[in-house]
């Protein structure tokens, strides 16, 4: 099993999760986050004072899913939350030793 984890712009979500529904994917777990990349931030204008805004708002999201699916995910989302500019954010794939459903007591790829 892998997790699949994605640092994508906010906007972009509802795109990743409908490329994510096609392909079969069952379970994503969406997190609000800030940080920042090459982006580097930005400065923004509040009642006449200018200041730097150092972490821009992302989602990351994350789905578990079987060796075999992980890379028509990383496809998926890919293809999802591109806009060509600076900041679409970045994949990360890690390898997941186990996962267990606490309801049924089920275990590896079942429980997902």
């Amino acid at each position: 099993m892998k997790m699949v984890m994605a640092i994508i712009k906010p906007f972009k979500l509802d795109d990743v999760r409908e490329a994510l529904s096609e392909i079969g994917v069952q379970g994503i777990t969406v997190t609000e986050v800030k940080g920042f990349g090459r982006q580097k931030g930005h400065t923004e204008l509040y009642r006449g004072a200018e200041y730097v805004v150092d972490f821009l708002p992302k989602v990351k999201v994350e789905a578990v899913v079987d060796d075999g699916l992980a890379d028509q995910v990383i496809e998926a989302i890919s293809k999802a939350a591109n806009t060509g500019k600076i900041g679409d954010g970045k994949i990360f794939i890690t390898a997941v030793e186990q996962a267990v459903r606490i309801r049924t007591g089920e275990s590896g790829t079942e429980a997902l």
